[in-house]
């Protein structure tokens, strides 16, 4: 591992065990690594899809989503996020919720902090499980290059000539499990909604703004390439026209960045809606192990987060994800299982170690098929190339940061 990139992790980690031996003695410390471990090894699928989101944005947007997007998810999804759920759902005002929270007790104990978070858990999976199940039916029926489940992938790719398939998938899914699953159906209906508007809205928004960035790039080339033609016939009426290009030119940089900031915001959203959604299985997991707030933020906050965040700059900075090119693919099929452990979870309870295994089983599949590949082709005397649509792509990323 590289300490530049998992140095702060393992600082963060040496420092939140302290802080938990120091709350609450050995048995503090070792619930606060067992809930670090099980956050890390429910999220390997999420940080190989937050690379290859992550590696689409500028430095300076990389550098906020490790920053203010850790605070994020370690203040807002694994502390505050609970507490709101509590307190929304049991009437409670946030300070009510957080005394509870303090008092501990099992989710077995009616009025207990957990088994108000358990109690809400139906809306909670239905929101997550949806804009997860999206995320994977949009990648799904998506044609690639690249197939990793060539037998499978191709008929779903042809499938996806359907325009919007993928929301009339999901929809027809909740209306489904909120009839047949669900103790409350329009309680589960309005949050499977919610999750469902959100990821369009998010990925929307973003798929926009990059597309006016690009737009923006390609004008300010064409304007230095009319600037540099024009600077070079020599004319007076050429240098004029030139000289109104080179002020076309000063002032496109500045719309590009603008452009390119908006892009980098809408990437960034939607890391962080996707991180709130992979997170919520890990939230609701916890408290098999604890109900104590300060550990769970510090287990599954800055040690599980930190991890995650340290595995997904790894993934990019190395270029992991070009050398074994069907771990993007693993990691889909993954997120495919944790939308559907999510909503089956709206009325069936399914283990924490079940979803965490799945996402290993899927991504370990994926690294073994893309090592194997790879030796096929040295073997064959070629060398490991990205495909065209890979080539296209980096270039398209590369214009943008």
């Amino acid at each position: 591992m590289n300490l530049r990139i998992f140095g702060w992790s393992y600082g963060v980690t040496v420092v939140s065990l302290v802080i938990a031996f120091l709350y609450g003695s050995w048995e503090a410390l070792i619930l606060c690594a067992i809930l670090g471990v099980l956050e890390i090894s429910l999220s390997f699928d999420n940080a190989v899809v937050n690379a290859t989101i992550l590696d689409r944005m500028s430095d300076f947007w990389q550098t906020i989503f490790l920053t203010i997007g850790i605070f994020i998810a370690v203040f807002g999804m694994r502390l505050v996020f609970p507490l709101v759920i509590v307190a929304v759902t049991a009437g409670l005002s946030p300070i009510e919720s957080l005394t509870l929270a303090l008092e501990g007790g099992s989710a077995e104990d009616p009025g207990t902090y957990a088994y108000q978070l358990e109690q809400a858990y139906p809306q909670i999976a239905a929101f997550g499980g949806m804009f997860l199940l999206m995320l994977f039916l949009d990648w799904m029926f998506e044609d690639r290059d690249v197939k990793w489940l060539t037998w499978l992938e191709r008929p779903l790719a042809l499938i996806g000539k359907v325009e919007r398939i993928s929301v009339v998938i999901a929809t027809v899914t909740l209306v489904l499990l909120s009839q047949y699953l669900a103790d409350d159906a329009a309680v589960v209906l309005l949050a499977g909604a919610l999750g469902l508007v959100t990821y369009l809205a998010v990925q929307g928004l973003g798929q926009f703004f990059e597309k006016a960035g690009q737009a923006q790039l390609e004008k300010v080339e064409a304007d230095a390439e009319q600037s540099a033609s024009s600077n070079g016939s020599g004319s007076n009426g050429s240098g004029s026209n030139g000289s109104g290009s080179t002020r076309s030119g000063g002032t496109g940089p500045t719309q590009l960045a603008k452009a390119t900031g908006k892009a980098g915001f809408f990437l960034f959203l939607y890391l962080e809606v996707l991180d709130a959604a992979f997170s919520f299985d890990g939230v609701i997991g916890a408290f098999a192990i604890t109900t104590d707030p300060i550990l769970i933020a510090l287990g599954l906050g800055l040690i599980g987060a930190m991890f995650v965040r340290s595995l997904t700059v790894f993934l990019v900075r190395k270029g992991t994800l070009a050398d074994y090119i069907y771990l993007e693919h693993g990691a889909h099929w993954a997120i495919g299982a944790l939308a559907t452990i999510l909503l089956l979870g709206i009325g069936v309870h399914v283990n924490e170690i079940v979803t965490g295994l799945i996402g290993v089983a899927f991504i370990g599949a994926a690294l073994l098929s893309s090592i194997r590949r790879n030796r096929k082709v040295a073997a064959e005397g070629g060398e490991v190339q990205k495909t065209p649509d890979e080539l296209a792509e980096e270039r398209t990323d590369v214009s943008f940061s």
